[in-house]
């Protein structure tokens, strides 16, 4: 380390610069005080001319007069050395004679009044003048720089009258002008020995030599060229390394660089430029030189450039196969990124086509076993494959097209990677022979085209082999190597778990497809309350839970129902048919919809208990809307347990969505559901659906309502199908992100002509009557037939509900489908079927009923309950029916 000396070079300039200025100052009090001691005029002269001389040479006039404003400096120190010297005025002017001070500021800028051209010329010049401070006696005396050029003047003067021969009262005003200017110019002096020592680190003249020595030594020894260039274009200094790489003769120092010898134009232009430049790589004989260069102005240095040369040869080398390193890492994570985004077999494989046109391969085609499409195990050899993705630089390739089934030969490169698991590499297709058996015409019609060679990597995972990638060159590729097998690998690699998994995912969406299909119904059945259309359509990722049903009650009843199971997948799929399982079940007790929803909640309740016993999902989120139509009196009963209100579609096309008491949804318990009961008219279509019609993402649930009213809206006599298929058109999206089910039934009244109904007097002689009334009316229908068994059967209820219920007793004939008749009367007690012991003398009733109906059951209402019983009636009768046929 270089010490400091304190006599650095700095501080002897400064020492230097302080004795000057006070050997200046002394001699100018000198001067003035001999020049006091002769006569007033010749005092006067010789003061004036003393005062000025020594303002003239005073350190840091200089400066001041290089400062933008001279006066603002000059003219405290005029009038301070002006009072000091005892002469009348000091005036500091330019070489045009514009005053720069004056004792009167308003003179300051005017004119000089006195001779300046000797002074000009660089002579004192005493006169005496009429100025404006009356007879004067003036000195005018030239202010010079550095290289002895007149760049100011400055007059001193007295007023002859003024002027006395008293030097003891001058003495101490000249010294302490003296001290002032002293003063001033060691200040000035501090500031620049200040600056200089901050230049030169305060450095001895031999540690600046030392420094120098080292500086030298470093610039010659780095393997790094230097080269300084003066703006003119001539080389200024030239390291060692700089003249080994650029190879400059000896004397490159002074000489232009568009002179040298042997240097490469591109260079010569780049080093005369003067422009910046970052490793630029230029040549230099058989040497790639990477060349910066930077301007040497920036901080008030001499302008040229500084230029820095590195042999970048070996360098470039490693550089390429750095950023070959790089590109593949990049198609990698390309490939990490843009294969497998869905669970789409097909998709996927397409996008293993297309990530690797063109940076790696020209053409690329995928060929998976027929089976993995199907989402099943595939075949252990290379049979039954097809062509599952194909993509290139052009379209008009001779490769196979997509979809198109192959049996591989055992000796094609295909067969081979198929069945061993391991990549091959066909670097020369022209001279290869084993490829070429597959298809020898297309194998021409490939090398015509100038495909030259092939990778076959084998799609595997979990240790089965799912197909095969075919990478193939062309002519703006080099052919593939071994390192590009691995990197097809790779890439394979990364895209065989993702086609696996959507294996997998359409195996199980196959399953579960199949799974709602056979749980969802699978007609409708017949009957004539209602007119029956409806819609199921999956979710984009696979089959959710909701579902819908339709079924047939006693007393030509119908009951709509529609639910939703939060989800997708199997799970989904299961609990939708339990449920749905559960309703037909609760429907056969011919229950309301509020105590049939109630029984389901609690249904719902006991199997989330059970399922989260066993750590396992439970059914989370269902929804149910059940109702009730009666053709008979057109009355709609619904209940709904967390779900839609339906909509209602008036026979004149108006809209309404129904005020239906919203219960929570199934399982939550807690609260009564209740039931909105609506008289509907004859044409009137019920719309029940699921969330999964009107919510999305993009609008909210008011919106997607009053989307559905429009569609509904203004189609009177539009039939249920029609009604279908445009609600979903205006409605859904091409691929619905939700499942939905769409049910729509237009209404029927049967007609008066086809009931006949009864009260009944609690008498039991009131049952024969019956019996006659009851015959009278099926001759009068045509159904005489059935008239024994239709009266025995009506016997034995009316007996019941004379013995065991209460009155009001009421009969009800019905002619449907079914021949139908119900008892109703005012007690809730239920009837048992019961064997009749042999010396029972009653019991056979229901049992008899039970053996000639064909159904029958107990119903309850809020009047009591109604026994029924059903007897079927000829295909042939049914069809006479006008209601039936529509």
């Amino acid at each position: 380390m270089i010490s400091k000396s304190p006599r650095s070079v700095a501080g002897q300039v400064l020492v230097f610069q302080v004795a000057l200025v006070v050997l200046l100052v002394a001699c100018g009090v000198i001067a003035l005080v001999l020049q006091s001691e002769r006569d007033t005029s010749a005092e006067a002269r010789r003061r004036s001319t003393a005062v000025a001389q020594t303002f003239a040479h005073a350190p840091g006039v200089l400066e001041a007069l290089q400062a933008p404003d001279p006066s603002k400096i000059l003219q405290p120190l005029t009038e301070a050395a002006r009072r000091a010297a005892g002469v009348d005025f000091i005036v500091v002017m330019d070489t045009e004679g514009i005053r720069y001070t004056h004792p009167l500021p308003e003179r300051i800028g005017g004119r000089f009044v006195g001779e300046i051209g000797p002074s000009l010329e660089g002579k004192v010049y005493v006169e005496s003048v009429d100025g404006p401070l009356g007879r004067e006696v003036q000195a005018t005396v030239p202010i010079k720089d550095a290289d002895d050029k007149v760049v100011a003047l400055v007059s001193a003067g007295m007023k002859v009258k003024n002027v006395e021969s008293q030097v003891d009262r001058q003495l101490p005003i000249i010294l302490g002008a003296g001290a002032g200017a002293l003063a001033l110019s060691t200040g000035v002096t501090a500031l620049v020995g200040r600056r200089l020592r901050r230049q030169t680190h305060s450095l001895a003249p031999t540690e600046m030599t030392l420094m120098y020595e080292h500086h030298d030594t470093v610039l010659h020894s780095v393997r790094e060229g230097v080269l300084i260039v003066a703006a003119d274009g001539r080389v200024m200094l030239a390291n060692d390394e700089a003249r080994r790489l650029l190879e400059l003769p000896a004397d490159v120092e002074g000489r232009l660089v568009s002179e040298l010898p042997d240097l490469d134009p591109e260079t010569k232009a780049l080093l005369t430029s003067g422009r910046e430049a970052s490793d630029e790589v230029h040549l230099a004989g058989e040497r790639l030189l990477a060349v910066n260069q930077r301007p040497t102005d920036r901080k008030g240095g001499p302008k040229g450039t500084v230029v820095t040369l590195r042999d970048s040869t070996e360098l470039q080398t490693v550089t390429g196969r750095a950023e070959m390193a790089r590109e593949r890492l990049r198609l990698l994570y390309d490939a990490g990124l843009h294969i497998g985004t869905t669970l789409d077999v097909l998709r996927t494989a397409d996008e293993l086509a297309r990530v690797p046109v063109p940076r790696f391969a020209d053409f690329v085609t995928v060929d998976l076993a027929d089976a993995v499409l199907r989402g099943e195990e595939p075949a252990p050899t290379a049979t039954d494959m097809r062509r599952a993705a194909v993509c290139g630089i052009w379209d008009d390739h001779p490769l196979s097209e997509q979809g198109r089934l192959f049996d591989y030969l055992p000796s094609t490169p295909q067969a081979r990677g198929y069945g061993s698991g391991r990549s091959q590499l066909v670097s020369d297709l022209p001279t290869a022979a084993d490829w070429r058996v597959q298809d020898p015409e297309r194998s021409k019609a490939i090398i015509g085209y100038g495909i030259h060679s092939l990778i076959t990597a084998p799609i595997q995972a979990r240790g089965v082999v799912l197909g095969v990638a075919n990478f193939w060159r062309a002519q703006h590729h080099e052919r593939f190597d071994e390192e590009d097998l691995s990197l097809a690998e790779e890439l394979v690699a990364r895209a065989a778990i993702s086609i696996d998994n959507a294996r997998r995912y359409t195996r199980e969406h196959t399953l579960a497809v199949a799974l709602q299909r056979s749980l969802l119904p699978q007609a409708m059945p017949e009957q004539n309350a209602l007119d029956i259309a409806y819609r199921y359509l999956p979710a984009q990722s696979g089959v959710g839970g909701d579902w819908f049903d339709v079924i047939p009650l006693p007393g030509s009843r119908v009951a709509l129902a529609v639910g939703d199971v939060v989800g997708h997948g199997l799970h989904a799929a299961a609990t939708m048919g339990r449920l749905r399982t559960a309703v037909h079940n609760f429907s056969t007790l011919d229950l309301p919809p509020d105590e049939l929803l109630s029984h389901l909640d609690d249904l719902v309740g006991r199997i989330d208990q059970n399922e989260a016993a066993e750590s396992a999902a439970g059914v989370v989120g269902a929804t149910c809307l059940y109702g009730i139509y009666d053709p008979v009196t057109r009355r709609y009963v619904m209940a709904r347990a967390g779900h839609l209100a339906p909509a209602l579609v008036q026979p004149d096309g108006t809209v309404t969505f129904p005020d239906v008491p919203a219960g929570p949804p199934l399982g939550v318990g807690g609260m009564p559901f209740q039931t909105a009961e609506l008289c509907l008219a004859e044409g009137t279509q019920l719309v029940l659906y699921t969330d999964g019609l009107i919510e999305d993402r993009r609008r909210d649930l008011d919106a997607g309502m009053e989307l559905l009213r429009v569609a509904l809206a203004d189609h009177p006599g539009r039939p249920p199908e029609e009604t279908c298929q445009d609600v979903l058109d205006s409605l859904l999206p091409e691929r619905p992100k939700d499942d939905v089910a769409l049910l729509v039934a237009r209404t029927r009244e049967l007609p008066p002509d086809r009931i006949a109904d009864w009260d009944v007097p609690a008498d039991p002689a009131a049952v024969g009557q019956m019996r006659d009334a009851v015959s009278h009316r099926l001759e009068a229908w045509g159904l005489s037939e059935f008239g024994f068994t239709m009266e025995l059967i009506l016997s034995e209820l009316i007996t019941n509900a004379i013995r065991y219920g209460a009155e009001p007793i009421h009969v009800r004939l019905i002619r449907d489908r079914k021949l139908i008749c119900e008892v109703a009367d005012g007690s809730s007690t239920s009837p048992h079927l019961r064997y009749a012991a042999t010396m029972d003398e009653g019991g056979r009733g229901l049992f008899l009923v039970s053996q000639m109906a064909e159904r029958w059951g107990t119903r309850y209402t809020p009047q009591g309950k109604v026994i029924w019983a059903e007897q079927a009636l000829p295909e042939v009768v049914q069809q006479s029916d006008p209601k039936v046929q529509g």
